[in-house]
């Protein structure tokens, strides 16, 4: 005999654009961070679909720039990924034309990573582009605001 399928109770309707939350959660500073986060990548992420990148790889682009020659596994722990996946991000840079891997004299099992000549230029479009999405994607605050806030989320990280 076939069983007889209960419905569910009032469930949200698909439709039904309410903000659902937890007061406990508006108390949690790591679920703020997270979800201001995810909108400001969010925002950046749409900015970026036009250069075929993500956050993670512009933020690589802009450690490569500021430390030419770094080793992979010295990029790897900066972004706080694994190597394999490091190995991934340099693979699709270095498709794009933006990076090169160019082998160490001392260490010839090492490989150095630095910008190409088309990644400096790209990389000059992007920085703006970050700045002017952060910008955007935080509008509802005032530059005093911002100021404090950046000077705020240093003193948590640093």
């Amino acid at each position: 005999m076939a069983k007889k399928q209960q419905e569910a109770p009032d469930a949200l309707d698909a439709e039904d654009s309410r903000e659902i939350t937890s007061p406990i959660l508006d108390e949690v500073i790591g679920y703020a961070l997270r979800r201001a986060q995810l909108k400001v990548f969010q925002h950046l992420i749409t900015k970026l679909e036009a250069f075929d990148l993500r956050p993670a790889q512009f933020t690589a682009l802009t450690l490569i720039e500021q430390n030419p020659g770094l080793m992979q596994a010295e990029l790897a722990r900066s972004l706080a990924i694994e190597p394999p996946q490091m190995v991934i991000m340099l693979n699709k840079l270095e498709s794009l034309g933006l990076a090169l891997r160019i082998r160490c004299k001392p260490d010839k099992r090492s490989y150095g990573i630095f910008l190409s000549k088309t990644g400096e230029a790209v990389l000059k479009q992007l920085k703006d582009i970050a700045r002017s999405s952060d910008i955007e994607a935080t509008s509802a605050l005032t530059a005093e605001e911002r100021t404090q806030l950046l000077h705020l989320l240093h003193k948590i990280y640093r």
